[in-house]
């Protein structure tokens, strides 16, 4: 359960700064209040509600049935294989990658969604 709570806290840290969002805006638009949020990405938090994480999922734009499995819930495996979410297909098409390479990744997606802003 402690390697599920930290693989869970990890990747919603990581997909709540891809998005450019803080702590707080997440709170404000999930009602989910930010130290919760921040002892959830830290892994302190070991079983979040199913209603936590649904509401997470919307905002981050993640599967529901990703979130549940990662916080360790039971999910069956043809509804998660019945829709990949966009981040498992991105991975497959990825492959391997190394943490370097995925930092390298993710700075080089946040460039070019700064430049885009910048031309709106």
């Amino acid at each position: 359960m402690e390697n599920e709570a930290t693989e869970l806290g990890t990747f919603l840290g990581r997909v709540r700064r891809d998005l450019g969002l803080s702590l707080r805006t997440v709170e404000a638009e999930t009602s989910v209040s930010n130290a919760y949020l921040s002892q959830l990405e830290t892994g302190k938090i070991k079983t979040p509600s199913p209603t936590v994480l649904h509401s997470l999922a919307i905002r981050y734009n993640v599967q529901y049935e990703h979130l549940m499995a990662l916080a360790g819930y039971p999910v069956p495996s043809a509804t998660v294989n019945i829709q990949p979410s966009r981040v498992n297909d991105f991975a497959a098409r990825l492959g391997d990658v190394s943490p370097d390479e995925e930092d390298a990744l993710v700075e080089f997606l946040s460039l070019i969604r700064k430049r885009e802003r910048g031309r709106k």
